[in-house]
């Protein structure tokens, strides 16, 4: 964890509470403070099941938002982007 880090998750965290009811159904904010939690205590992302399964699952909500139209995809753009910004950075290349 890091200051980055952290403020990545505040920053979710009151995108989620802007989304609560309108756009996030209850179990589905959960999904994506289930997936905060997993990448913000992660250390390194290959090793760690757990996040890589709330991270997957993240994805398929995310999948089915946008299906539904019940977001559009900027806001699913940019809930992934805060969402990803609490984990640990992923070498490139």
């Amino acid at each position: 964890m890091n200051s980055e880090r952290t403020q990545a998750y505040g920053r979710l965290m009151k995108t989620l509470q802007s989304l609560r009811g309108a756009k996030l159904h209850p179990h589905e904010e959960e999904t994506v403070r289930a997936a905060a939690d997993g990448l913000f205590f992660c250390e390194d992302l290959d090793g760690d099941a757990s996040a890589q399964q709330a991270l997957s699952t993240f994805h398929e909500l995310s999948d089915r938002l946008l299906e539904s139209e019940r977001m559009t995809p900027e806001l699913v753009h940019r809930l992934t982007a805060q969402l990803e910004d609490c984990g640990p950075l992923v070498a490139v290349g």
